[in-house]
């Protein structure tokens, strides 16, 4: 061995893992039959975005390494499936940034030439996180790795959409949702950062009353005054209308007990079109809905002409200056409140009704809910089954609609002669913006050329359409037929992950793939636990509705790499680590180690370069000790070399490190299949260094061969547990000392996990 351990062989270990065919299982020729026998173990990768690098948090992917390699060692057909998303949302945006640095936007192309040019940007970028993982020692089956835009994939997710239709579980209706008008679509209430913002709560006069807002801008689209039935002070209020000030429209006052008495003056304005709460409340007492905000920002005309064509901050000023000058705003005291931001580009969400496409989630979630309760599904940490189950409870139907170019766009489609309301927005043939109702359009532009240069629609609620693409309208039979412009939530795509990955048809499920008869469901589900609700919960509602069986047997949710200020890594932030960097300076072994060592269960951890180096340190320790153990038996030169242990010969120290090693196997074992990984490594770290190398090599020193089988064992045993924790310097270790000692010939990644040693 040479005398320092080199980590810059590592890509040539992994070469040799991937050409030995480790990483790819065969599956059998009778699937079904031979899955209760074989026990597959297999885990979906949560797929990383296509395009961007890997940063810290990815680098947790460790753990299901750790989970895979040892089940191999077990002897179990062992399945690690890759994968990339194209992250519909945020791919757009890292792209719409690029062409803003070269003074562009998104607007000044057609959507089908805006799709060809992020196409382009992912597929310069997409190996890059591949080469990432490999790099990191992940040891997947490569020869499956998927794309979540191949084309099946992608046939798979619309044969769900339209079965759902079918089933009379997908619907279309205007209902309020959380819209960025800078990255120009809605999000899920998932999706928003709720922030603490420093403001006022303005206080305005409405006649009679006085209402307290925190948006007096909105008041423009205000449809009633609330109060509480309880609330003696406005009690014979009730039932009657006042005028709305600078807009002089007749507006009710309802009561509602939902109106806080205490907050403000118990009187709150009600705006439907652009407060969640007011739009809950309104659809309660029936009330109107104006929407004052379009998808732009900017007011449009609803609102009295001197306002119009706005943003909100414009609007907000202008309106305090106007009910000051008449008089009308009694007060203004400072206030801090939570306002709901875009988690893409950080800018204020507008609350605002939008015609969206939509999930009926009632049905698909009580299976999900029931598989939690019954253990089809087991949580580790277990603490998060009744975080699931409280939130399925109280889950709302599912907003699938986004806009943007990027991802599958919805297949409905809607005959322009028969909603002649539909609203279009494309390119004519000068490349000049044309944006109105195709009843105004019609004439002045053919269908193809409107088609030809597409950007999006917006199609009034109850437009008709139809989910099968046809050549004319079944009901006028025009040829008039344009698709749908959303595209779906990148969410509804990859809850179908481990189904479409596995070869299931969504079609024809008589003609799914031998993997998914032989590897669904799968084993565990290994994540963070922030996307517990936006993964997990879906994939288990979708394998559920589409197969009748669970995705998954175990969900187990990860530790979290945070900053040295606790916040979670993001590019956003400007405090994500590149692993890769890490692994140059350190070797890869080091920081896989420094991931998991002394880690509790679902914590979050800094990774300190401390940590790292500490863990460097140990990396070294290994490739010494195993260097002093081949220069101590080279000197002892020993006849034969057997790791056949002569029970006569053994001392108290033999007898000793002999039990400690017993006790670690079955100690390691028992934290693989329970999941503390953070107590197995910290144990294996302390045996290795303290009981083997401190105090049995360092007794070794001064005795005969009669010690050689036993420094074997215990080193050939170590290099086996530590295997998925540290897999080059073991797999380099081994391959070094088993040409010349009696290790077998095999490569350790294909070795079997060791039971006791009997003596």
């Amino acid at each position: 061995m040479d005398k320092a351990y080199n980590s810059s062989q590592e890509s040539e270990i992994y070469e040799l893992w991937q050409n030995s065919g480790a990483f790819t299982p065969i599956v059998p020729k009778n699937p079904k039959q031979a899955k209760l026998k074989d026990n597959p173990y297999s885990i979906i990768l949560p797929l990383p975005n296509a395009n961007d690098p890997m940063h810290m948090g990815h680098a947790l992917f460790t753990i299901q390494d750790i989970l895979v390699r040892y089940h191999r060692m077990l002897g179990q057909p062992t399945l690690w499936l890759p994968g990339g998303d194209h992250a519909g949302i945020e791919t757009q945006f890292v792209f719409e940034k690029r062409l803003a640095k070269e003074g562009k936007s998104r607007f000044d192309f057609d959507r089908q030439t805006l799709y060809k040019m992020i196409w382009d940007f992912v597929e310069e970028n997409r190996k890059l996180n591949q080469f990432q993982m490999k790099k990191l020692g992940f040891s997947m089956d490569w020869t499956r790795y998927h794309y979540s835009l191949e084309e099946p994939i992608v046939e798979n997710v619309l044969a769900t959409f339209k079965k759902l239709y079918s089933d009379g579980l997908v619907y279309r209706d205007e209902k309020i949702v959380n819209y960025c008008t800078f990255c120009g679509t809605a999000f899920s209430n998932l999706e928003v950062d709720h922030k603490t913002v420093a403001s006022h709560l303005w206080y305005i006069k409405y006649g009679p009353l006085t209402v307290a807002t925190t948006r007096p801008e909105t008041m423009l689209g205000d449809t009633a005054v609330a109060v509480n039935p309880k609330d003696k002070r406005y009690k014979d209020l009730i039932g009657k209308t006042i005028t709305l000030p600078l807009v002089n429209k007749e507006i009710p006052v309802i009561g509602d007990d939902s109106i806080d008495i205490e907050f403000g003056t118990g009187a709150v304005k009600v705006t439907p079109s652009h407060s969640l709460e007011d739009y809950d409340m309104a659809k309660k007492h029936n009330l109107e809905f104006v929407r004052i905000f379009d998808y732009d920002g900017k007011s449009n005309n609803n609102v009295p002409e001197k306002y119009r064509g706005l943003f909100p901050n414009q609007v907000r000023q202008m309106v305090i200056d106007d009910l000051t000058a008449l008089g009308l705003m009694e007060k203004i005291e400072d206030y801090s409140h939570e306002v709901g931001h875009c988690y893409r580009c950080g800018r204020p969400i507008e609350p605002i009704t939008a015609p969206q496409w939509y999930v009926k989630i009632d049905k698909l979630a009580k299976p999900a809910i029931e598989a939690a309760k019954t253990s089809q599904i087991k949580f580790f940490p277990t603490r998060f089954k009744k975080t699931y189950t409280t939130w399925m409870e109280n889950i709302r139907d599912w907003n699938i609609s986004r806009q943007i170019v990027w991802g599958p766009r919805i297949p409905a489609w809607y005959c322009l002669d028969c909603n002649p309301d539909i609203k279009l927005n494309f390119l004519d043939k000068n490349k000049e913006v044309v944006s109105g109702f195709y009843k105004d359009l019609k004439g002045k532009y053919s269908v193809e050329e409107i088609k030809n240069g597409l950007q999006s629609l917006v199609a009034p609620v109850d437009a008709d359409f139809t989910v099968d693409h046809l050549d004319h309208c079944p009901k006028c039979k025009s040829t008039s037929l344009i698709q749908e412009t959303d595209t779906f939530d990148t969410w509804f795509l990859s809850g179908q992950w481990p189904l479409s990955t596995l070869g299931f048809n969504t079609a024809n499920s008589s003609k799914s793939s031998p993997d998914f008869d032989y590897f669904y469901p799968t084993t565990v589900m290994d994540t963070l636990w922030d996307i517990l609700f936006f993964w997990v919960a879906r994939m288990t509602m979708f394998g559920l509705y589409l197969t009748g069986n669970v995705p998954f047997k175990t969900v187990h949710l990860h530790s979290k790499v945070t900053d040295a200020k606790g916040q979670k890594m993001s590019k956003s932030k400007g405090n994500v680590v590149n692993p890769l960097d890490v692994t140059e300076k350190y070797g890869t072994d080091a920081l896989r180690m420094s991931l998991v060592y002394g880690i509790a269960p679902a914590s979050d951890f800094v990774v300190s370069e401390d940590k790292i180096r500490a863990q460097r340190n140990f990396v070294n320790k290994i490739w010494n000790a195993s260097r002093f153990v081949e220069m101590l038996i080279d000197r002892l030169n020993p006849s034969k070399i057997s790791l056949d242990i002569d029970k006569s010969k053994l001392t108290d120290a033999d007898k000793n490190i002999l039990d400690k090693l017993n006790q670690i196997i079955i100690s390691t074992t028992k934290n693989l299949e329970t999941y503390h990984f953070g107590q197995a490594s910290e144990d294996l770290y302390q045996f290795f260094w303290k009981d083997f190398c401190d105090v049995y090599i360092e007794n070794a020193k001064d005795r005969g061969e009669e010690t050689i089988p036993i420094l074997l064992t215990v080193l050939e045993t170590s290099l086996k547990l530590l295997h998925p924790f540290i897999p080059f310097i073991t797999e380099t270790v081994y391959q070094n000392l088993q040409g010349k000692f009696n290790f077998k010939k095999e490569l350790l990644i294909s070795s079997s996990w060791p039971n006791e040693i009997k003596y």
